[in-house]
């Protein structure tokens, strides 16, 4: 944590997280409210676009600074997976939740007044157990698309992981937005509730993704595509982050590496 917290780099990947959330809510709350007609399912496909597309567009901008972890369920996943630091997940998360609601402010701001919505999402016509249900697997294909897709030990992977992560957001919106509104994104669900006041079922758009997040990450790492690190090298990267992750006295421009596994 010390090491962490007296780099240059740890820093500047906290602000790429705040910044690269601000633009995102911006971009994908503007799409999801910009039009009236919120009931057709040719708006779906565009708010699913809207998500997927900037999703895809700043994980390729940001991905050499912080890793464009861009949703706290994807920064717990990581955490899971012993990639991250228990004080750079808090602090990636505190982040994103910060520019999901000045984002959400802005766009409130600058919302046509004949436009009451801000994207709350809310369920529609299913119980919150049913609501955690769905989140919970269309984070978990998301959380799954990331830590499969940037795993360093593959060597097939020859096509453009932002595009794959991309398509995954998309996907889960195509799935779940009838549903839920789709919230597998907790800090895109936080800022809207913030700046409109809407907590209603609010929790159920954290249980879920945050559950998917973490039960996609064990079952990748144990299951599926099991790694051998040993216990106490999974404790020390929980506890200061991976080995040349930041180096204080030397160059502070190391790759980021928080959405790759070891």
């Amino acid at each position: 944590m010390k090491k962490e917290f007296k780099s240059k780099a740890f820093w500047r990947a906290v602000l790429a997280e705040l910044v690269g959330m601000t633009l995102f809510i911006f971009l994908s709350i503007g799409a999801a409210i910009g039009n009236p007609n919120n009931s057709n399912p040719d708006q779906e496909v565009k708010v699913s676009l809207a998500f997927g597309l900037s999703i895809a567009t700043l994980a390729q901008c940001l991905g050499h600074i912080s890793g464009a972890h861009l949703n706290p369920a994807v920064t717990l996943g990581m955490l899971a997976s012993c990639q991250i630091s228990v004080f750079k997940a808090v602090m990636y998360i505190l982040a994103q939740m910060l520019g999901a609601t000045v984002a959400s402010g802005i766009v409130y701001g600058v919302r046509p007044a004949a436009i009451q919505a801000l994207g709350v999402n809310s369920l529609n016509g299913i119980t919150p157990s049913q609501g955690i249900g769905v989140e919970l697997l269309a984070t978990f294909q998301l959380v799954l698309c990331v830590i499969g897709t940037t795993d360093k030990r593959r060597r097939d992977v020859t096509g453009s992981a932002p595009l794959a992560i991309g398509l995954s957001v998309a996907l889960g919106h195509l799935t779940a937005i009838s549903f839920t509104g789709c919230g597998i994104n907790p800090a895109r669900s936080f800022g809207p509730a913030v700046i409109m006041g809407a907590f209603e079922d609010h929790w159920v758009y954290w249980v879920g993704p945050m559950c998917g997040g973490v039960a996609a990450a064990l079952i990748y790492d144990f299951l599926l595509y099991p790694k051998f690190d040993d216990f106490p090298e999974r404790m020390k990267v929980l506890v200061s982050g991976p080995d040349g992750d930041y180096d204080v006295n030397g160059p502070e421009d190391t790759p980021a590496v928080e959405m790759s596994s070891k």
